[in-house]
């Protein structure tokens, strides 16, 4: 029997929705929690996709540990908590090549990549879609520099280390991209504010004509 979790690596605990998952199994939930999260404890902090084997005749499991998504893996490297809901004019990050190549070596073994730079490209996909910049440049922008061969030195060796001055950068950018952001999001509520407040305004009035009309008839 294959039972399929998502497990929150180091720190699964027992609930409703687990209890209903397992226990058609016949298994010990405990145990079954006690050994997830030594097998998930390298992954804190991320959703783990976890396989449990269990034999129905002696109840006995193996734990079958995925590596995570690779969007939990970017989340985690550049700390963030989520993507973006609105990509192409709110952003999250501001990674280097050197991030990027780090989750793809992380990743590579369980992706249908034929090598790191298919890798790379699969991570900057998930960038585009999560609202992260890349280098100061939009994910998809990248992308296309690397397929044209920009940063081929960088994932041909497999680099890992973002040079101390280059993340200094890459965070100055970043906040002067986040601070008018955040204007752009405050002029933008001001004006639905403003809209909501005209339209406010505007109901007595109409009250009023249709009073009028109901008057005349």
């Amino acid at each position: 029997m294959n039972i399929k979790i998502l497990a929150e690596g180091g720190a699964m605990q027992p609930g409703p929705a687990l209890s209903q998952k397992l226990g058609p199994a016949g298994i010990n939930i405990s145990q079954v929690i006690e050994k997830v999260n030594e097998a998930t404890k390298d992954f804190k902090g991320l959703k783990v996709p976890v396989e449990l084997e269990v034999d129905a005749s002696t109840k006995e499991f193996e734990v079958k540990v995925s590596s995570p998504p690779v969007s939990e893996l970017l989340k985690r490297e550049l700390g963030i908590e989520k993507g973006s809901a609105i990509q192409k004019k709110q952003y999250t990050a501001n990674a280097s090549i050197e991030q990027i190549i780090s989750v793809a070596k992380t990743k590579l073994p369980t992706l249908l990549c034929k090598d790191l730079k298919s890798a790379v490209k699969t991570v900057i996909g998930t960038c585009a879609s999560l609202g992260v910049l890349i280098e100061s440049q939009p994910a998809t922008e990248l992308g296309h520099q690397i397929a044209g061969g920009k940063f081929a030195k960088e994932i041909e060796e497999g680099i890992t280390e973002t040079p101390e001055e280059k993340r200094k950068e890459l965070d100055e950018y970043f906040n002067k991209v986040k601070s008018e952001q955040e204007k752009i999001i405050k002029q933008e509520e001001a004006a639905k504010e403003a809209e909501a407040e005209k339209k406010e305004e505007t109901k007595p009035e109409e009250k009023k004509e249709e009073e009028k009309k109901g008057e005349k008839k």
